[in-house]
């Protein structure tokens, strides 16, 4: 029996596996709302009984928050293991939706049918692709292809307080040779891709402040140090007039793009004028010496996502604050250190302050960037296997977001991860109306399928 009965069997069985897809979505795992723990479990059993389906020794195991659902199956060849989620996003504003979030359905739109539901694409969608592969293999060969090891999470979406305490207690049964995560997209909606560069994320908020009150900017103008003014001088020089990062010791840990990694990306012809366009925008703001695609998959950031203080409601008070707040967020690249950055950016900050000033930091979470290695067999395997199925050359490609669990795998498993998707950038996750296009899953589904020959 060969890769194509598994692949006929696919293309045969689709409506239930669309059925399938339909039951799993109907469950409101949001992760972050209390109301929804019970059904977050209830998501979490669906799995476990699914997986037992296929042969699984499968269990949903408690942690603080929602449960982790662990299964293992298969012998010979290859340990892979396969992450995903089942939790979702709130569906808030509910009346931005069509129809109800959890309510799925098959619709027509203007490129073919999607699978509209909350946690159609992200990841409930995708991480049955992986599931349905599995299932056509078992049904044609009798056994699952290799010894695999499913581990599907309920926190992604609100910050996976539970995912590290458990990597760390679980390490030794969970360890594999290689990480397949189905949580990211197809480049451009059309190419297959292969994620190999996460960047890291570093979160800072931080309130200056100098008079003990707000004062009156009649009697105190000019005299008295204004905490804004003094903030918005010292944001502004995070940057120099080509886009560069002036934070001391910044780049350490920033390495250049490999030249065959550099060469691809390249031969993908990103459309940059297009990219900044469809949000009205024109010119790449980032480091000109970098292209649009080196800058927003292989270059570190320095971003101002919030800035506030005194009086900000209707009408107007001349009032001079006696605070002034900003949030800032770093993507980082390579090996930059987090925790090294933020004492740099701090230090940086507290060096310019002015007499009468001072400054109160509040942390907001740190993750390392991840480079994947890419001279392991596996990715060659992908690109092949992506390639036949899409009709086009997969691409090695960055990511301008940040998915930790790649990098908690290579720290406390010590295992490379491969991200893999088939979400496409109209899909609107985390907005209403999210979908999926079933065209996506469908062959989605086959891409594994194609994979796992290969491996195994």
């Amino acid at each position: 029996m060969t890769l194509d009965t598994v692949l006929a069997r696919i293309d045969d069985q689709l409506p239930q596996a669309l059925d399938r897809l339909m039951d799993l979505l109907r469950i409101p795992s949001i992760s972050t709302d209390p109301a929804f723990k019970p059904d977050c479990a209830r998501a979490a059993d669906w799995l476990v009984a699914d997986l037992q389906s296929l042969g699984f020794d499968a269990s949903a195991r408690p942690t603080p928050g929602h449960p982790m659902v662990v299964a293992h199956g298969g012998t010979g060849g290859p340990h892979l293991l396969f992450y995903g989620h089942y939790d979702v996003q709130p569906v808030d504003p509910l009346s931005l939706w069509d129809r109800d979030p959890f309510d799925p359905e098959l619709q027509d739109s203007p490129k073919g049918k999607v699978i509209r539901a909350r946690g159609a694409s992200d990841d409930k969608g995708q991480l049955m692709t992986f599931l349905e592969a599995l299932r056509a293999w078992k049904a044609v060969h009798g056994a699952l292809p290799c010894r695999l090891t499913i581990f599907l999470e309920g926190e992604e979406e609100s910050g996976s307080p539970s995912l590290i305490p458990f990597l760390k207690g679980n390490a030794d049964e969970l360890k594999a040779e290689i990480a397949l995560i189905c949580d990211t997209g197809l480049f451009q909606d059309t190419a297959p891709a292969i994620v190999t560069m996460l960047r890291g994320l570093l979160g800072e908020e931080l309130t200056l402040r100098a008079a003990t009150k707000d004062l009156h900017s009649g009697m105190y103008g000019g005299a008295a140090q204004n905490p804004i003014r003094v903030l918005s001088r010292i944001l502004a020089g995070m940057h120099d007039a080509t886009g560069r990062i002036t934070i001391p010791q910044f780049y350490d840990g920033v390495s250049e793009l490999p030249d065959a990694i550099r060469s691809q990306w390249q031969a993908l012809a990103f459309d940059h004028a297009r990219f900044l366009g469809d949000v009205g925008l024109s010119v790449p703001a980032g480091e000109q010496d970098r292209t649009p695609l080196e800058m927003i998959w292989s270059r570190p950031t320095a971003e101002i996502n919030g800035i506030w203080g005194g009086y900000t409601g209707d009408g107007f008070k001349t009032v001079l604050p006696a605070e002034a707040h900003a949030k800032v967020s770093f993507r980082l690249v390579g090996d930059q250190d987090p925790e090294a950055l933020r004492r740099h950016f701090r230090a940086w900050v507290e060096a310019q302050l002015p007499a009468d000033c001072s400054v109160e930091w509040k942390a907001h979470g740190n993750s390392p960037a991840g480079v994947m290695a890419i001279d392991n067999p596996a990715f060659e395997a992908a690109r092949a296997a992506l390639g036949e199925e899409w009709g086009r050359a997969a691409a090695y490609v960055g990511c301008g977001g940040s998915i930790p669990i790649a990098g908690y795998f290579k720290t406390y498993l010590g295992m490379d991860a491969m991200l893999l998707g088939f979400g496409r950038d109209d899909d609107q996750i985390h907005s209403p109306n999210e979908k999926y296009d079933l065209e996506c899953f469908h062959k989605g589904i086959r891409s594994w399928a194609r994979l796992l020959a290969k491996l195994a």
